[in-house]
């Protein structure tokens, strides 16, 4: 797991000398391996940057956010509680709001605490998994080729916002975060049925037991573009010119 976040923060220069990195802790298991997989970065890595994490409460956790609060203490990590009052608001008042209108309030909130925290990084715990389903999700519900970037910036550029578990499975998030015997706080939204994400996971548990390869043949095709051979005329010989240089090719994910 360690090799694979290694790997992803050296390939796309996630963590940088003098970074502060703020890790957004959701209360579930993938977060909790992402904030560790930094913890011991920061001892081995040859640059120095700090590390803290942050919490939003947006009135959805199932089970009382107090263990984990135990549990970072016991690390010595630094830890921000942010109630944010706007999405408290919008459970109460909207309770079958959906994701999109969440999620901006939770991005808003996030800024907000990673100015408090001095941050110019922020460590979101999206898996390999999160990755393919969000290509799969924007191909075929909005005639994109696209997934999630593994780093970008806020829009005002302050803000760095990492994926380190680009090349990490599920599978192993949960084994990791059993052996590390951290508290799991399960959001509400996690346990909704009948949704396009759940359908897409569903489908790939079904493709993964006659093939196992799948999810990291999609992480090499991500990493591997061929643009001539789909239908953007932008990158397609049609005029018996000079076609476009093709996007840089990563051949090994």
């Amino acid at each position: 797991m360690l090799r694979k976040v290694g790997e992803a923060v050296h390939r796309f220069k996630m963590v940088r000398d003098g970074d502060r990195v703020a890790v957004a802790l959701s209360g579930g298991k993938d977060s909790a391996t992402l904030l560790e997989a930094l913890l011991l970065l920061q001892k081995r890595a040859p640059i120095d940057f700090s590390v803290c994490a942050f919490t939003v409460e947006q009135g959805k956790f199932l089970r009382p956010i107090e263990p984990l609060a135990e549990y970072l203490k016991q690390r010595g990590v630094a830890w921000t509680y942010f109630r944010d009052a706007p999405s408290l608001r919008l459970t109460e008042d909207q309770p079958e709001h959906g994701c999109d209108l969440c999620s901006r309030y939770r991005r808003r909130a996030v800024y907000e605490i990673a100015h408090e925290l001095g941050a110019n990084a922020i460590a979101f715990g999206h898996t390999a998994d999160d990755f393919c389903e969000a290509l799969l999700r924007n191909a075929l519900f909005t005639g994109r080729l696209s997934a999630l970037p593994p780093v970008t910036v806020s829009r005002s550029r302050e803000y760095r916002l990492i994926r380190p578990l680009v090349f990490v499975t599920e599978d192993m998030t949960r084994a990791y975060a059993e052996a590390l015997g951290a508290p799991i706080v399960p959001c509400g939204c996690s346990q909704k049925t009948g949704t396009v994400r759940r359908s897409l996971r569903e489908m790939f548990a079904g493709l993964e037991r006659e093939y196992p390869h799948l999810k990291q043949n999609l992480l090499s095709a991500m990493g591997n573009l061929d643009p001539s051979r789909l239908l953007d005329t932008r990158y397609l010989h049609l005029d018996g010119g000079q076609a476009p240089e093709p996007f840089p090719i990563v051949t090994e994910a």
